[in-house]
Parts: C-alpha cells; structure tokens; sequence
C-alpha cells in the first residue's frame, strides 16, 4: 500500500485529501461526517482506509471546505454536495485504472451522500445516517425510552441523578418526549434523504450500529421493512469496538466486491 497527500480545488478553495492506493479498478471514497477531518476520531478512518486498501481497493478520504487542513467555509454537511462532487473528480484523476467508485459515510455524511442523490457515484454505504431535524428535541421517542431504560441499569447514573448532579428539567423534558406517540411516516430531513435516493439505481446498503443513538434515530423513523438494512449488535456510534470494526471492513468489502 503506497499513501500520499494531495490538494484539489472545489469551488476555488484547495481541499486536502489523502489517498492509500491500490491496483483495484474499483475505490473507496470515504466522506467523513459532523466537523470530523479527514483521519477520522482517533485515527480510525485512517486505519480503516489502510485496512481496505490491504484487499486492493484504492481508497480516498479528504477534507471538505473549512474543515482539517481545507481552505473556504465550512457550510456543515447540506451543502457538501460540490466538495463530494469534486472529490470524485480527483478520485478519478489520481487514480485512473478505477472504473467504479463506492462512498461510504456516517452520521450526516450518510445525509450528504443521500442528499446529492448518489451523483457520479456507483453505490453507497450509508451508516448511522443523521436524520435529527433539530438536535436531540427532534429524537423519536422510541430512542429517548430505550435511552432511559440502559441508564436506570447503570448504577453510576442512578447515583448521579441521587446526588443532584442531573438536571430536573432536561430530564423531564426527556421523560415527556419518550412520552409522545410515535410519528407515522417520514417528515423533514428523513424525508429528504428519502427523496434524494428514490431514484438512485445504484447498490445501497445501511449500516447501523445497535448502541447508537443517531443509528436507533434513523431506524425509528425509516421504513423497518427496508432489507438493505444491516445492524451490528453491541456496537457504538464510530465503530470502536474490535468486532465492529471487523464487522464495519467487512460490510464495505462486500459491496466493493459486488461492483
């Protein structure tokens, strides 16, 4: 595996990338979520962009506009579009054997992807996608109960609630939104993201992971018959866990694979 460091130019702002090359005709583009650069919490998308490129897949990962080591402004993840487009671009041009290209992201770069309708690329894995339209008042309130019923396990936290180190407020507005009946049908972002893929042919696969609560967020809200869904049990939000992210490789080899 041979990585190297590169600029290219989106929208006339140069953003950095990093590339693990490899002999495949087919890549991996990953596109990190939240203000996350491109190495990913602890090094991780590093590591597993290595892990990738190990089974000769030509991988590629960047910083979008005013995030890293990216010039511009960071305009958060709705308006992505042009620094994902771009990113494909050099992609291409870095790597000119490559005749599809897979993107993967988590949390709201699964909502970007989704949101450019999978322009230019050839299938996606979309995990933990984001579809919280105002912060945590937004969680359905199936996350919220299932939320409560692991911290009234947790002996730690129950102390901390005894000690008055938890907020009365937050936590009857917590209590009142689990609460609330369930919502029928898809609404604001969730929505969106639906529009934005309803046309898409490529291959889609979702990746979940079962403690997380973004993850349990999208599964509340989406159609649960939904078979692309997959779900990794006893696994967080960034895949930390050794068998997540054994799990995490695998899922992604697949459908490079099936290109």
């Amino acid at each position: 595996m041979n990585r190297r460091h590169f600029l290219f130019e989106c929208e006339g702002a140069r953003l950095a990338a990093t590339l693990d090359d490899a002999p495949g005709t087919v890549a991996l583009l990953l596109v990190s979520g939240g203000n996350e650069v491109r190495a990913g919490a602890w090094n991780g998308q590093a590591k597993f962009a290595a892990r990738i490129a190990g089974r000769g897949y030509p991988v590629m990962r960047f910083d979008r506009r005013g995030v890293g080591d990216s010039e511009g402004v960071n305009g958060e993840f709705r308006s992505s579009a042009p620094d994902i487009a771009a990113a494909l671009a050099a992609l291409r041009r870095e790597c000119p054997q490559v005749i599809k290209i897979v993107a993967f992201g988590n949390c709201d770069a699964a909502s970007a992807l989704m949101l450019t309708r999978g322009a230019g690329i050839d299938a996606m894995v979309l995990s933990n996608p984001w579809t919280i339209d105002n912060d945590a008042r937004d969680e359905p309130a199936e996350v919220v109960r299932d939320h409560y019923r692991r911290r009234l396990t947790d002996p730690a936290a129950i102390r901390r609630l005894l000690t008055g180190k938890v907020s009365i407020g937050k936590l009857l507005r917590s209590l009142l939104s689990a609460a609330r009946p369930a919502s029928a049908g898809l609404s604001g972002l969730a929505a969106e993201m639906a529009e934005g893929i309803a046309t898409y042919r490529g291959c889609i696969r979702f990746l979940v992971a079962a403690r997380d609560r973004t993850g349990q967020a999208f599964l509340a809200k989406w159609n649960k018959s939904d078979t692309r869904i997959r779900i990794c049990p006893d696994a967080t939000h960034s895949y930390v866990e050794l068998h997540a992210q054994d799990w995490l490789v695998e899922q992604v080899i697949a459908v490079l694979e099936a290109q």
